[in-house]
């Protein structure tokens, strides 16, 4: 699959290169008792390996499975919602269902408990339903050219494996211990098991293991241990894959009676999205400011709690914005802050005061004076970040 195409699947080759430089020969891979065994492989080796499978122009191998992503960060229980809101997918688990034929055959289900969102590439043309809204986007596609970066306003082609260890590769450098342990078995295949562990006392992740797929190095499985856990605070990984092509009539969709049908023209829409989303970006990147480096940074941005939820002080949401978390999804982001909002601590010190949210793997602070701060690290960190100007 292209660069700059919806679906990125795995390491990128530059990072890879970046990362192999650092890492040296490395440790070699010894296969223990009861797991499988693959042939030896180095950290290095290993992330050529992935590179060279995943970088290829024409993406991954044929392929369809299910993906799971468990959360268990430490918040209070969600209320549950139709949509795929980021704060909903902070607890418990969500299933995500693909198959890949080609660059122009893919197919993302995401299910949950009130609603489905679906998204089909089959050649020039692509459809996104949503139930929640009961509605049914066509998409007309250029011939062999580029494919909608988004059709909806949360993905669910990044709940995958690929797209988290993509992620968390980007965080690898000088900061970051590499090694490799024993070999695993994912969705009943035999994987390779890379352990990334921050250096930095100051954040919370003690270590993250990617599985790599023993015959194609494709990411199955991607866990974070918190510090101090036994087990993953957070995991994404296919419970099923099968690496054959998949049958035509996965690619194939039909608007179910009584749907909303809405028509779209893909080059069109770009052409009218183009500057306003790039003066997005602008406006984002001049808003958000990073303090610290490696796995210990803090993303500094303005919040308020309006801003959060998109809601005035009277509890209206004007002219049908959607906050900082979504909206539009058939999700509260009001009832969803709010559980969230109820484990908050205040604190304050030289830089103000605000209310800190703690969990396993992130701390966020919302100050007083409009700042909201988030990052895998300790409370001693985050706020240690809000006194930089």
């Amino acid at each position: 699959m292209r660069k700059g195409t919806f679906m990125r699947w795995g390491v990128p080759i530059a990072a890879a290169a970046v990362i192999g430089g650092a890492l040296g020969a490395g440790p070699v891979i010894a296969a223990v008792s009861g797991d499988p065994v693959l042939p030896e492989r180095s950290a290095q080796q290993l992330l050529a390996d992935a590179a060279a499978a995943t970088g290829k122009s024409e993406g991954p191998p044929p392929m369809s499975g299910t993906v799971q992503q468990t959360a268990s960060l430490g918040l209070p229980a969600l209320p549950q919602t139709g949509g795929s809101s980021p704060l909903a997918l902070l607890s418990g688990s969500h299933e995500v269902k693909v198959w890949y034929g080609g660059q122009d055959k893919v197919r993302v289900a995401m299910p949950t408990q009130l609603a489905e969102t679906n998204l089909i590439v089959n050649g020039d043309q692509a459809w996104y339903w949503d139930s929640s809204s009961n509605t049914a986007t066509r998409v007309k596609l250029p011939q062999g050219g580029e494919r909608p970066g988004s059709l909806a306003t949360h993905r669910p082609e990044d709940l995958t494996p690929q797209a988290a260890a993509e992620k968390m590769l980007a965080q690898v450098g000088e900061h970051t211990v590499i090694s490799v342990s024993n070999t695993a078995e994912v969705a009943g295949r035999p994987a390779y098991q890379l352990v990334l562990k921050p250096k930095a006392e100051g954040s919370l992740v003690q270590e993250v293991r990617l599985a790599l797929d023993g015959e194609n190095y494709m990411p199955l499985r991607v866990q974070v241990f918190a510090k101090g856990s036994a087990e993953p605070a957070f995991q994404i990984g296919y419970t099923q894959v099968t690496f054959t092509p998949p049958a035509a009539e996965n690619f194939t969709f039909t608007p179910p009676a009584g749907a909303k049908v809405e028509e779209q023209d893909f080059a069109a829409h770009k052409r009218e999205m183009g500057g306003e989303q790039q003066e997005r970006a602008k406006e984002a990147a001049r808003d958000v400011k990073v303090v610290g480096e490696g796995w210990t940074s803090v993303a500094v941005l303005p919040g308020s709690l309006s801003d959060l939820t998109g809601k005035k002080a009277d509890g209206a949401t004007p002219g049908g914005e959607e906050s900082r978390f979504g909206g539009r999804d058939g999700a509260d982001p009001a009832a969803l802050l709010d559980s969230v909002l109820k484990s908050a601590t205040p604190v304050s010190g030289e830089w103000g005061s605000g209310k800190l949210i703690t969990t396993k793997l992130a701390t966020a602070l919302l100050t007083d004076d409009g700042r909201l701060l988030v990052g895998a690290v300790t409370p001693e960190e985050i706020t240690k970040a809000a006194g930089v100007k």
